[in-house]
């Protein structure tokens, strides 16, 4: 277990529920990895993110599935992409990821509390 941390440093963390709105193969990363576009409701956005999620997920499986993401993390250059977004799932002891998403489908935006 990581250490503990306060609510007020959890509270600043901006979790949201957004729809991938499209996926291409990042070409230039070393490691098998897919640039998501997600659509994050009127007041985010569209927010992109290089993700090593290839074990599951594919341009056919993941488009207009509802995931989850920390939204304000500042931007990282991952293999030639602007990462803007860390799209949350859980990894597994082979390091495969499985995405985290609503039961039911529901509006992009939503904040996580």
């Amino acid at each position: 277990m990581k250490e503990q941390i306060s609510y007020d440093q959890f509270d600043k963390i901006d979790l949201r529920i957004g729809t991938v709105i499209s996926v291409k193969k990042n070409e230039k990363a070393r490691k098998p990895s897919l640039v998501v576009k997600v659509d994050f409701g009127k007041e985010i956005g569209i927010k992109q993110s290089s993700a090593q999620i290839t074990h599951y997920y594919n341009e056919e499986n993941l488009k207009n599935k509802q995931v989850i993401g920390v939204c304000n993390f500042a931007e990282k250059n991952i293999a030639g992409v602007i990462s803007q977004v860390l799209i949350l799932g859980a990894i597994d002891q082979e390091g495969k990821v499985v995405l985290l998403h609503p039961s039911q489908k529901t509006e992009d935006g939503l904040p996580i509390a």
